[in-house]
């Protein structure tokens, strides 16, 4: 019963941004979606700034985190599957200032 509850929390909750100043990122997405073996989450920022993106499980268990220098216009990283089981994942972009969450599928 708690996986459920958390699996529709989750659900629910990850398209939503967290922010209280301006919006820094947009068109967060992951392509394809679902996919079997790699992914690209890819995002928009505004400027040139350091950016956490994250991957996890809908358990909460972190499965990826990179911190990288985002630049100015669109970004992409890949995703492997490598040993992750099918199932509905996290992943987010953090900022200084938000952080967008979406979820992706892996077959």
């Amino acid at each position: 019963m708690t996986k459920r509850l958390l699996f529709y929390v989750l659900f629910f909750l990850t398209t939503y941004v967290f922010s209280q100043k301006n919006h820094t990122l947009k068109g967060l997405g992951a392509h394809p979606n679902p996919f079997n073996i790699e992914t690209k989450i890819s995002f928009k920022s505004d400027k040139i700034q350091t950016v956490v993106v994250t991957v996890v499980d809908i358990l909460g268990k972190s499965i990826m985190k990179e911190k990288i220098t985002a630049d100015r216009g669109i970004n992409s990283i890949p995703f492997r599957r490598n040993d992750n089981s099918a199932g509905m994942y996290i992943y987010s972009v953090q900022t200084t200032e938000e952080i967008v969450s979406k979820r992706f599928v892996i077959r």
